[in-house]
């Protein structure tokens, strides 16, 4: 695995970095839309994990940013499958759909691209003669991977000077290239209760 990261990433192997600490949301940063309400009442700790209430629309993310690495994360549906994204490479942390790369969670699509915020990606092609949508969507490559809901799914994550790899539960979903080779990783309210853990960098 960690020959792979270095393949994909180009980058010297340093050991995998927790992204969370298994005790607190400290390392973390929250945004609620119209601050509808405190961020610990959207985000959590539980079962030693992180617990997202998927309402009111936001996410967190970290205060560090990253660059070329290997992200690897766990998630599942806590009750009904329903929405959810992992951010990269985001720019301009504001509002609840900021500059920056969405790796699609929403059941049936997980591993599609969704562009936010006016980023852009080299493989998004806008039909010609309409308008840019709100959020452009590059189509993962081959058929759910996704396990059912309660079950855990696994993404892994290749960045390399703005080239994005993603494998969910270790097939191949989309490859895409963005303009952006550094920023904070995110992880989304949005839809319904959603639970992460076994979040790691490996630089």
């Amino acid at each position: 695995m960690m020959l792979l990261a270095c393949l994909f990433t180009g980058c010297a192997q340093t050991g995998k970095e927790m992204l969370f600490n298994g005790q607190d949301l400290s390392n973390w940063n929250f945004v609620v839309e119209d601050d509808r309400v405190p961020a610990d009442q959207v985000y959590s700790v539980q079962d030693g994990g992180v617990l997202i209430q998927g309402d009111p629309l936001g996410y967190m993310y970290t205060k560090e940013t990253y660059g070329n690495c290997m992200l690897e994360v766990e998630w599942r549906w806590v009750d009904e499958p329903a929405n959810s994204g992992i951010f990269l490479l985001i720019a301009d942390a504001t509002s609840p759909f900021p500059n920056g790369i969405e790796c699609q969670l929403h059941a049936g699509d997980a591993g599609d691209f969704v562009l936010l915020g006016g980023s852009e990606m080299a493989e998004y092609r806008q039909p010609e003669g309409e308008a840019r949508p709100r959020f452009p969507v590059v189509k993962k490559r081959n058929a759910s991977s996704e396990k059912p809901a309660g079950e855990w799914n696994r993404a892994r994550i290749l960045l390399r000077d703005g080239e994005i790899t993603v494998f969910i539960n270790e097939v191949l979903q989309n490859v895409g290239t963005c303009p952006v080779k550094e920023g904070a990783i995110g992880l989304q309210s949005e839809g319904g209760k959603i639970a992460f853990r076994n979040m790691t960098v490996t630089r």
